[in-house]
């Protein structure tokens, strides 16, 4: 059995996440902002804690992820205020890293996006440029780390129903992936060690999601 605190818990991800996770017997611990998700985040298996990361330090968010064995970042700001934006998906992002690092929880998965480099092509005045600017910046932050961090890159996400499949490797194209397989994604990485260091883009595809992360080692 494993401790994973889960950043950003009553994301579509994170609840499918969640419930992964306490079925095979994990202990899940999910931050939400909003006290009223308590209870959806309870029915999907996990404890919730209210914490906003947005504005926690530090050292306070620390001792929130103290004793856990990994963190997931499944927050983000959702677009549209290109300030929070920033401040979500970039500076809490990089609090929580440091965060982790303070509190000794090595293990650290992200999620980000199959686009995400510092060189993403967005052009400046469309709207999704302040999100890849600032998943650039958290993801650059956190491989400066000495974390044993995995970064994961879904593509356009879905609605759909899980599969159970992917396909993934350095130069997939992006597709769409469903929500419930990232969490998927997310709950194998974590039995994964060897993932560590490593950013994985991934799409939807034919492969068994445990098969195609050792294949893409």
């Amino acid at each position: 059995m494993a401790r994973i605190v889960v950043i950003g818990g009553h994301g579509k991800v994170a609840l499918h996440l969640a419930r992964i996770l306490s079925a095979r017997a994990d202990e899940v611990t999910s931050l939400i902002r909003n006290p009223e998700h308590t209870s959806d985040v309870e029915i999907a298996g996990a404890a919730a804690v209210v914490a906003d990361v947005e504005n926690l330090d530090a050292p306070a968010l620390a001792e929130i992820l103290r004793g856990h064995d990994a963190v997931v970042w499944s927050a983000g700001a959702g677009g549209g205020d290109p300030a929070r934006t920033y401040a979500v998906d970039r500076d809490a992002a990089i609090r929580s890293m440091d965060a982790a690092a303070l509190a000794g929880v090595d293990r650290y998965v992200m999620v980000s996006y199959l686009g995400a480099r510092p060189d993403h092509g967005v052009p400046s005045d469309n709207s999704f440029f302040a999100y890849a600017e600032a998943k650039a910046a958290a993801d650059a932050h956190l491989r400066a780390t000495d974390l044993d961090w995995t970064i994961l890159g879904p593509s356009t996400l879905t609605v759909e129903p899980a599969t159970g499949k992917i396909e993934t490797g350095p130069d997939i194209p992006p597709r769409t992936v469903s929500r419930e397989d990232v969490a998927a994604v997310v709950a194998e990485t974590l039995t994964r060690p060897y993932t560590a260091g490593k950013f994985i883009g991934f799409n939807n595809g034919d492969i068994p999601i445990g098969e195609a992360l050792d294949s893409a080692l």
